[in-house]
């Protein structure tokens, strides 16, 4: 499985909770949850010689005021997952030539820092171009169960699969409204695809697997990289995904929980900012790699074995 992060120097500690959480999780089923049993694909409880590979690849720049991932912390992480298999491998990628080369120039200062919007570059990388699909995530996504389901799901014809954004699909819809047969009515039952439908479509960026060979014969990464250096976006990557995917998927909530809790059946949990409206209005934002908050203000505690063993690796960032 191929695993993109994409970020500077200052996503290190994020993605060193998320390797591990996917190291320490990624046999478990969510069925397995209540009594911490492990199982893998085959249902063989307590049997560790079966182990799923990961490549996870980091994409980085080194541009004006942005310090890159380093290659020493890169090296470090490759040398943690092969512990867990031999097989598996993490490569930093410096994607500077090409981000420079096509600059997103209308929001370059947005709320993100500009390697927020790396993956809109992939088909430009030639370490991924090549590659049949990939799963992107957030640096603060923390892995919970097996997720093999979603990653080799059918994606014939579909560019892009994710989670409806939980706050976004309320407000966005980029081919909701439609009439007739069309990119946007084909996932449909035939019976609906020639009425008006107010369809959620608006899909949270955080988590999403990319079908590597129809986004690049669709030019879907070239057309975002066009909006975020023609218009200013609030959310530019993001928003200039939702605007130019013509085929999209949506999956089950429990492959990206945006909640700043995790439901019994969450999958990933994306650890995303929540809006809390009381005793006052305010944006809550704590990471995984945060675990004072993790415990005092989200009360959660049962990420303690992944978080156990980041507090003895952290130092070696």
């Amino acid at each position: 499985m191929n695993i993109l992060y994409c970020g500077d120097e200052g996503i290190s500690r994020g993605v060193l909770v998320s390797i591990l959480s996917i190291m320490m999780n990624g046999e478990k089923h969510t069925s397995d949850f209540k009594n911490h049993t492990i199982a893998n694909n085959r249902g063989e409880k307590n049997h560790t010689s079966f182990r799923p590979n990961y490549t996870f690849y980091i994409a980085t720049i080194e541009y004006k005021d942005v310090k890159p991932f380093k290659k020493e912390t890169a090296e470090f992480l490759d040398g943690l997952v092969k512990k867990y298999n031999p097989q598996n491998s993490v490569k930093l990628i410096d994607a500077t030539k090409v981000f420079v080369d096509n600059l997103p120039s209308k929001n370059m200062g947005s709320y993100f820092t500009p390697c927020s919007m790396l993956r809109l570059y992939a088909d430009k990388m030639p370490e991924l171009s090549k590659l049949d699909r990939i799963l992107y995530l957030d640096y603060d996504v923390v892995c919970r169960a097996n997720f093999e389901d979603f990653y080799n799901m059918d994606m014939a014809g579909v560019e892009v699969a994710g989670v409806l954004d939980i706050y976004g699909k309320h407000f966005y819809r980029y081919h909701g409204i439609f009439k007739g047969k069309n990119d946007a009515s084909r996932s449909l039952p035939k019976n609906e695809q020639s009425k008006w439908i107010l369809k959620q479509d608006y899909m949270n960026s955080g988590v999403m697997l990319f079908n590597m060979p129809e986004c690049i014969k669709s030019r879907m990464f070239e057309k975002a990289v066009k909006k975020c250096g023609e218009r200013w976006m609030m959310l530019a990557d993001q928003s200039a995904l939702n605007k130019v995917i013509e085929r999209r998927k949506l999956v089950p909530r429990k492959y990206n929980e945006q909640g700043e809790r995790p439901r019994k059946d969450t999958v990933l949990h994306h650890f995303s900012n929540n809006f809390k409206f009381w005793p006052y209005f305010r944006v809550q934002k704590v990471k995984p790699f945060e675990v004072k908050k993790i415990h005092e203000v989200l009360k959660i505690h049962e990420y303690d074995d992944i978080l156990n063993m980041y507090n003895n690796l952290e130092s070696k960032l």
